[in-house]
């Protein structure tokens, strides 16, 4: 059985990146935990627009390993604050991330 990005992060947050986009940060608790993450599904810019339903063009996908963390921006499907908004400042937008499978 694969570990989750979920179960080997020390944090996965989301939030806003502007009005228009919406930033994924996935903090790692070590060296190793970082080389497995920024080795799996969760750097795949074609599961995130996948998951996320937006063209992989648009996905950013930027590694950090001094910090031993991941960083994935995308654009919001919605302008933020709009009559479809329904998660103004994206804090719940991680919640697909958690189930991918890290090798």
């Amino acid at each position: 059985m694969n570990t989750t990005i979920g179960e080997l992060a020390s944090l996965v947050r989301s939030k806003n990146a502007g009005p228009f986009w919406i930033t994924i940060d996935i903090f790692l608790p070590n060296a190793a935990a970082y080389d497995r993450a920024a080795t799996s599904p969760v750097t795949d810019v074609d599961v995130i627009a996948h998951r996320y339903a937006v063209e992989p063009s648009g996905v950013r996908v930027f590694l950090l390993p001094e910090l031993q963390a991941i960083k994935i921006s995308f654009p919001r499907p919605t302008l933020q604050g709009a009559r479809d908004d329904r998660d103004m400042h994206a804090g719940q937008q991680y919640v697909p991330m958690l189930d991918l499978p890290v090798a």
